[in-house]
C-alpha cells in the first residue's frame, strides 16, 4: 500500500464516496526521500494497466503499479520535480485507449461565481453550470457543472465511461455546493446523466437540469451539445425591436403548439426546419406580429403540452437540436415576426430523471408537500425563497433572451405562485408570516426577475397569465407592481365568450358581459386572450361555442373577432381559430386543415387574414391600448337590440376609427350613431361582406355628418348596421 495515501481516503474512492477526487487522483507534486518528485494517481475499475505519458515528450512514459484491485493506480516519478501535462495509456480487459486524464486540470468555475450563484445573482449562470464545450489548458473536452449541495458524491456518467459512476467522480467547489469535472474526449450528441450518491448512501441517476439538449422522450439522457457555434442574421430586428416601445405598437398574437400546428406523413411531426419552412409564411400571410409557441422546453409527457419541464435550458428534441430551433427564431426574425416563448416557472414534475428530490433531498422544492406540491396537478412547487433556485429560473429566462434571441416569455400559472393556498384545501397549505395566503417569496422573486431582464432588456416582453384581481401585475416594480409589461384578461374573456356563446334573443339580458371589461380595461397593460385554454377539455372550439345555425354561428364568430380588434387591449388568438376549427383542439394530431376546402371555413380565414392587415394598418387601434385616452364610448346602453358603438382614437383628433357591433341577427337599414367631427365617414370593413360569407349589408360610398345631435354629440352618420355583425368606419 502506498504510503503517502490516506487509507480512508482511498477507501472513499474506491467506494465512490469522495467529495473531492481530486485531492488524490492526477498528477500532484510531492517529495520522495526528501527529494522533489511527482506523484500520479488514477482509479479506472475497467483497466489491467495504465501508463502515465508526458504529452510533449512522449518517449517519457511512465508505467503505474496497480495498488488496489478495484483499479487504482499510482506511480511516483523521482526524476520530475514539476507537474506536467500528461496523458494515460490505458489497457482495459477488452479495450484500450488513450486519454487525458480529467483528475489533470484546474478548476473552471471561479470563486466569484460561486458566490454570485448562491447570492442569487450570477444571471449567466447557464454560461458555468450544465455540460459546456470547451478548450482547457489547451485540450478540448467538456466542462460539466451541477448544483447538489447534499449529494455525498455526484459523477458524470455516459456512454464514454461505459455508465460508470466510479470514473469520472466529480470535484466539490467549496461549500457552494457546486460540482464540476473537465472531462477531455466526449463528443457533441454524446450521452451523460449525473450519478448521486446521496447522503443515505442511495444512488440516484438524474438529467442535466442546466443541459441543452436531451435526448427524444422516452429517453431520458442529457446530450452535450454547443450552442455558441449558431451564426446569427437578424441584427436588422433585434436593432428594430431597441428602437421602439412595444407597448405602443401593435402586438397581434398568434399563439400555437407546434407538435400539433400540421404534421408530417405518417402523422409524424415537424421539424423546425419545415415549421420555419411553412409557418412562418402563414403567419406573415395572416398579418400576426408574433408567434407564441407554447412550452418547447424539453418535457417528457406529451399530454401535459409541455407545461411539466424537466429540461429548462433544452429546446425539446421531437422537432429538431438546438440550432434548428436558433434558425427557426432567427427566420422568424428576418420575415419580421417576433416570437414568444410560454414559460414554466410555477411548478416542474416528479418525473425520477427531474428536478424533483435532486440530491436526495428537496433541493429546488419545499420539504413540506404543504408549501412544496400542487395536490391537483400532482407536481412540485419552486422553493423562491432559495437563492440558487430563483437564480436558476431568472438565468432560465435570460438564456432563451439572449441565448436563443426569444422576444419575450408569456409566464405560466402566475397566480398558482401569488397564492398559498391555490388549488388547495384546509389543512394543505401553510400561511405566510403573516398569517395571509400571499406567497411573499414568489412576489419578491417576480419583482426580482422582471426588474432584471427588463433593466436588461427593456424591450422584451414578460407577460403574466393571471387570473385574478390582484393588482398591479403589469405595473412596475417602483410602483409596488410585479413589473410585467402584459397581462392575459382572463376576465374579459370569461365575460365574453359567456356572452357570446348565449342565444341572440337572450343577450340583452347580458349586456354588461359585453361592456363590463371596459370598467377595468386600463387598470392592466391587458392582452385579450382566446387561447388553447379555451377550446380543450369539453369547453368546445370557439366556433362551437357560437350558437344558431352554421351561417349564425360563422357570422357570430367573425362579430366576436371584430368586437375584439376594436376593444383596447393588445390580441392573441389560437390556431385554428382563424378558420374557425369544428373540433377541439388535440396535441395528437394536426389541425384540420383540409376544412379550408369548405367556403365558410376559408372566408373565415380570408376575414381574419383582412381584419389582422388592418389592425396593422390603423395605428389607433393600438397606438394607446392602456389608457382611457385611447378609447371612448358612443353608445353602450343599446342593449335591447344588443348594439354597442365606440372610437378608438389615435394621437391625432383626425386619427380615429369607429366600430358599430350587432349582437343579433337583425339587420338595420337605417341606424344613427354620433361622431365626434364633420365631414365624411367610409366603411373599411365589414364582417357581414359576401367575401366572408356575410349577408352583404354593408355601407358603400361616403357618409357625410349631419348637424343632428345624437348620443351626445353634435354630428351625427346614418348607417347600415350588418346582422351579426360587425362596422369599421373611419373619417375619409
Amino acid at each position: 500500500m502506498v504510503s503517502n495515501v490516506d487509507l480512508d481516503e482511498l477507501k472513499e474512492i474506491i467506494d465512490s464516496a469522495h467529495g473531492d477526487p481530486h485531492h488524490i487522483l492526477g498528477m500532484h507534486e510531492t517529495e520522495l526521500d526528501l527529494k522533489p518528485a511527482v506523484v500520479v494517481r488514477a482509479f479506472i475499475p475497467q483497466a489491467s494497466a495504465i501508463i502515465v505519458v508526458d504529452d510533449k515528450n512522449p518517449e517519457f512514459r511512465y508505467p503505474m503499479k496497480k495498488i488496489h484491485s478495484d483499479g487504482f493506480f499510482e506511480i511516483a516519478i523521482k526524476d520530475r520535480k514539476e507537474w506536467f501535462m500528461y496523458k494515460l495509456e490505458i489497457e482495459g480487459y477488452n479495450t484500450s485507449w488513450t486519454a487525458y486524464d480529467p483528475y489533470s486540470f484546474a478548476p473552471v468555475i471561479s470563486e466569484m461565481d460561486r458566490y454570485l450563484f448562491n447570492q442569487g445573482t450570477h444571471y449567466e449562470i447557464f454560461n458555468k453550470l450544465g455540460a459546456h464545450p470547451m478548450t482547457h489548458q489547451g485540450v478540448e473536452g467538456v466542462l460539466f457543472a451541477v448544483w447538489a449541495p447534499n449529494a455525498k458524491r455526484v459523477s458524470v456518467i455516459g456512454g464514454f465511461n461505459s455508465w460508470d459512476g466510479r470514473r469520472n467522480m466529480m470535484r466539490a467547489l467549496g461549500s457552494s455546493g457546486i460540482w464540476e469535472l473537465f472531462i477531455p474526449g466526449p463528443q457533441i450528441y454524446d450521452q451523460y446523466k449525473y450519478e448521486i450518491k446521496t447522503k443515505a448512501n442511495h444512488l440516484i441517476q438524474k438529467s442535466d437540469p442546466y443541459g441543452n439538449f436531451s435526448e427524444l422522450r422516452p429517453s431520458t439522457s442529457s446530450l452535450v451539445y454547443d450552442i455558441n457555434k449558431y451564426s446569427w442574421s437578424d441584427e436588422k430586428w433585434l436593432a428594430s425591436r431597441r428602437s421602439v416601445n412595444p407597448l405602443s405598437n401593435a402586438i397581434n398574437i398568434y399563439e400555437v403548439h407546434l407538435g400539433s400546428w400540421k404534421r408530417g406523413d405518417g402523422n409524424r411531426y415537424l421539424t423546425y426546419d419545415e415549421l420555419a419552412d411553412q409557418l412562418i409564411p402563414y403567419v406573415k400571410e395572416m398579418g400576426y406580429t408574433h408567434i407564441e409557441m407554447m412550452p418547447v422546453e424539453e418535457y417528457p409527457f406529451d399530454g401535459s403540452w409541455g407545461y411539466q419541464v424537466v429540461g429548462y435550458f433544452s429546446p425539446t428534441s421531437r422537432y429538431g437540436n438546438p440550432a434548428e430551433f436558433m434558425a427557426f427564431v432567427d427566420r422568424c426574425h428576418q420575415n419580421g415576426i417576433g416570437v414568444l416563448l410560454d414559460w414554466v416557472p410555477a411548478h416542474f414534475p416528479k418525473d425520477a430523471h427531474g428536478l424533483g428530490r435532486f440530491d436526495g433531498t428537496a433541493l429546488y422544492e419545499h420539504e413540506d408537500p404543504r408549501k412544496g406540491e400542487h395536490p391537483d396537478w400532482g407536481t412540485y412547487i419552486f422553493n423562491y425563497g432559495r437563492s440558487e433556485v430563483k437564480n436558476f429560473l431568472i438565468g432560465n429566462a435570460i438564456f432563451w433572451i439572449e441565448k436563443y434571441h426569444i422576444d419575450g416569455l408569456r409566464v405560466d400559472a402566475v397566480a398558482s405562485m401569488l397564492y398559498l393556498d391555490y388549488g388547495k384545501n384546509d389543512g394543505q397549505w401553510i400561511p405566510n408570516q403573516y398569517g395571509g395566503n400571499h406567497n411573499l417569496e414568489a412576489v419578491e422573486f417576480m419583482r426580482h426577475m422582471n426588474s432584471v431582464i427588463l433593466g436588461r432588456h427593456p424591450h422584451v416582453l414578460m407577460i403574466a397569465e393571471e387570473s385574478t384581481a390582484w393588482a398591479g401585475v403589469s405595473r412596475p416594480v417602483e410602483q409596488h407592481g410585479l413589473g410585467f409589461t402584459l397581462k392575459w384578461n382572463m376576465g374579459w374573456m370569461n365575460d365574453f365568450l359567456s356572452y357570446m356563446s348565449k342565444d341572440s334573443i337572450y343577450r340583452k339580458y347580458h349586456h354588461n358581459q359585453l361592456t363590463f371589461g371596459l370598467i377595468y380595461a386600463f387598470t392592466e397593460n391587458f392582452v385579450l386572450v382566446l387561447s388553447h385554454d379555451e377550446v380543450v377539455h369539453g369547453k368546445n372550439s370557439l366556433i362551437n361555442k357560437m350558437p344558431g345555425d352554421l351561417w349564425q354561428k360563422f357570422a357570430n364568430l367573425r362579430a366576436a373577432y371584430g368586437f375584439m380588434y376594436g376593444h383596447p387591449g393588445k390580441k392573441l388568438l389560437f390556431m385554428g381559430g382563424e378558420f374557425g376549427q369544428f373540433d377541439e383542439w388535440s396535441e395528437d394530431k394536426s389541425l384540420d386543415w383540409f376544412l379550408l376546402q369548405f367556403d365558410h371555413h376559408k372566408r373565415m380565414k380570408d376575414y381574419v387574414r383582412d381584419l389582422n392587415h388592418l389592425y396593422l394598418k390603423e395605428s389607433p387601434l393600438w397606438n394607446d391600448d392602456f389608457t382611457s385616452a385611447g378609447f371612448e364610448w358612443i353608445n353602450c346602453t343599446d342593449y335591447e337590440r344588443s348594439i354597442v358603438s365606440f372610437i378608438r382614437k389615435g394621437d391625432k383628433p383626425e386619427s380615429l376609427v369607429i366600430f358599430v357591433c350587432n349582437f343579433t341577427p337583425v339587420p338595420l337599414n337605417e341606424h344613427r350613431i354620433g361622431v365626434p367631427a364633420t365631414g365624411g365617414y367610409k366603411e373599411i370593413l365589414s364582417s357581414d361582406d359576401v367575401k366572408y360569407g356575410g349577408s352583404g349589408v354593408i355601407n358603400t360610398g361616403v357618409m357625410v355628418a349631419q348637424d343632428t345631435p345624437w348620443d351626445d354629440r353634435p354630428y351625427s352618420i346614418g348607417l347600415r348596421v350588418p346582422p351579426l355583425g360587425v362596422s369599421v368606419i373611419k373619417p375619409v
